[in-house]
């Protein structure tokens, strides 16, 4: 059972939404979402790792590079996507330096399935490091739809702390949106935890500039 209290969170997403009207930045803001775990040794207890599809997109402006064999780096190019063939992955060398830039200017990664083996050996493990490892595309599927699932998608990864924080809307979405994708988010993660919500000791929502509004 949910202890979420969903006035209090759409309260929050409210100030959330004035706010960020009434001072108006140069981007999009992303809605982050900040949980405090507690009686939880990252040491002893298994870490987890769990990703769920949100009902709408987590960012407003989602950057995907297709890492394609020739039939898909030509979809992406008439998608206006942009892409890397082998040829040019092998131009990387693994350098770190140029593959970590690589990856943080993009949110995500999709490869074909003919290549997806290969990613380590010409791009080193740079990618997996920083969890951009990329996901599997065939040539069955619908590269845009794909792509939509991806920009609507959270990974929740436990590591050595016992914080979180994830991307879970902007605030072009709706009040009733942005509700939802942190409801769903908060629920899956708690499915996730050894104790459910005994594990959960703070769960706070903000725009990427906003102040913090906690609602657990």
């Amino acid at each position: 059972m949910s202890k979420l209290d969903t006035d209090q969170l759409r309260g929050a997403v409210k100030e959330i939404l004035a706010a960020s009207k009434e001072k108006k930045r140069g981007f999009t803001e992303t809605i982050e979402l900040q949980i405090g775990l507690k009686n939880y040794d990252p040491q002893k207890d298994k870490r987890f790792t769990g990703s769920i599809k949100l009902p709408h997109p987590t960012k407003a402006k989602f950057s995907v590079m297709v890492l394609g064999d020739a039939a898909h780096v030509d979809q992406a190019t008439a998608l206006g996507l942009p892409s890397l063939d082998v040829e040019a992955m092998k131009k990387f060398k693994k350098n770190k330096k140029i593959v970590k830039k690589l990856c943080k200017s993009h949110n995500a990664f999709v490869a074909s399935d003919t290549l997806l083996r290969q990613i380590p050996r010409l791009l080193g493990p740079t990618p997996n490091k920083l969890g951009k490892f990329p996901t599997l595309v065939t040539h069955q599927d619908d590269l845009t739809k794909k792509i939509h699932e991806l920009s609507c998608t959270v990974k929740f990864q436990l590591k050595k702390v016992l914080c979180l924080g994830v991307a879970v809307g902007h605030i072009e979405l709706s009040e009733d949106d942005i509700v939802e994708n942190i409801t769903t988010s908060i629920n899956f993660l708690v499915s996730l935890l050894k104790k459910r919500w005994a594990n959960v000791k703070s769960l706070v929502v903000k725009s990427t500039m906003g102040k913090p509004h906690r609602v657990y």
